[in-house]
């Protein structure tokens, strides 16, 4: 019998090719576990009026562990137009099933390394001193807040009375006393101290844990001073139980500043939903971009791990698949690790290494080309066949 049963969720487009090779090359390292599907996207909102069937969320309560592929979100105005005709105008709201799985589940530690593969041509490069070419080392961990901020969805377009008249309690609020509701939208960005505490305590256990000597709070407290406050004075506070890492204040926008200058200088960054959001994309891009971006969202009890592209529908017709696997193998190998499974994830993590430094392997994103069907044309491998040169190294 399998040791673990692991839920997969392919979800929309891409996700559904990318996730079978990340199963494949599990199973070539002989991870011992058992894969039952999940419902959730797209598809599921259009037939039944919700894109996270409660019989997933089922699946996730009993085995706790899930792999997610992507999803396909769309505008206010075509949720409810994708409806089936049965279902439209019965009050169904379309929510992002992600979004929701981190609430319910309170999955509020969102962990997205950022590492260059040695010899990949996507890395970030600069010119030195002397004029010569200069490619730094780039090991980031991204925390991310993940269930508060923006993304916890408290938002209204023409706010109620009710609402408004408490905003207005605000003296900044006399700016917009004269704006229609419904010329007026409000969303409310959201930090609770707990939630603060619990993010930065797991950045400073991952920076003591890897020898590293800074943790970054990647806020805006200079603006944004209530909720970027709260989070900074609780790493401060926090950094008393850590002696010799300290903490660097760095305001989102002098972070992506930073990011193309000196990259390898950050190790551990700590920001909320919004703000962590847009510095691991950031930082993504110097190190391959989204095709190597992996994540974890961890909870108490469940931890459901994926890559951080989204769905891409227009490649999703694409026959052989022409998208890159490796950021989804690599949300696998964080699995591993949560798991305890350290040395299988290694062997992965070498074995994408080594693909990548030999150069031989290359999907289209990593050869600079438009993605579509003339990729193969020029040399680009296709979904499959990085996978094979994957297993292969192992």
């Amino acid at each position: 019998m399998a040791k673990r049963t692991i839920v997969a969720m392919p979800g929309d487009g891409i996700g559904k090719a990318v996730l079978p090779e990340a199963v494949r090359v599990l199973r070539a390292v002989d991870f011992d576990a058992e894969y039952v599907h999940g419902d959730i996207g797209w598809e599921f909102w259009c037939k039944e009026g919700n894109a996270l069937p409660q019989r997933t969320i089922d699946l996730l309560e009993k085995h706790k562990i899930g792999l997610f592929g992507a999803i396909t979100s769309k505008p206010k105005d075509k949720t409810e137009a994708e409806l089936s005709p049965e279902l439209k105008g019965k009050g169904f709201v379309y929510y992002s099933p992600i979004v929701t799985m981190r609430q319910h589940f309170d999955l509020d530690i969102c962990m997205r390394p950022c590492v260059s593969f040695p010899g990949n041509p996507l890395n970030f490069v600069r010119r030195s001193r002397n004029g010569q070419i200069d490619e730094p080392k780039i090991n980031a961990m991204i925390f991310r807040q993940n269930t508060e901020c923006l993304y916890a969805g408290v938002e209204w377009t023409n706010p109620p009375k009710a609402v408004r008249d408490a905003f207005e309690t605000h003296p900044k609020m006399k700016a917009f006393k004269q704006v229609a509701g419904e010329d007026l939208a409000i969303s409310c960005r959201i930090f609770t101290r707990n939630a603060c505490r619990r993010i930065v305590r797991a950045a400073f256990d991952y920076a003591k844990t890897n020898g590293f000597k800074a943790v970054s709070i990647c806020e805006k407290p200079n603006v944004v001073r209530e909720t970027s406050g709260m989070m900074l004075s609780e790493a401060k506070q926090i950094a008393k139980d850590y002696p010799g890492i300290s903490v660097w204040d760095t305001n989102i926008d002098a972070m992506m500043m930073w990011l193309t200058k000196n990259p390898e200088d950050y190790h551990v960054i700590v920001a909320g939903n919004l703000f962590g959001d847009i510095v691991s994309d950031g930082f993504a891009g110097l190190v391959g971009g989204l095709g190597f971006a992996c994540s974890a969202n961890v909870g108490r009890e469940v931890a459901v791990f994926e890559p951080t592209h989204g769905s891409a529908p227009k490649y999703e017709k694409l026959t052989p698949s022409i998208v890159n696997p490796i950021a989804m193998i690599l949300s696998a190998c964080m699995m591993l690790d949560h798991l305890g499974e350290n040395a299988k994830a290694e062997k992965i993590r070498s074995a994408v290494a080594a693909v990548v430094a030999d150069g031989k392997v290359r999907t289209y994103d990593m050869m600079r080309l438009t993605g579509g069907p003339d990729v193969f044309k020029l040399g680009a491998a296709n979904t499959t066949q990085i996978t094979d040169a994957i297993i292969a190294k192992l």
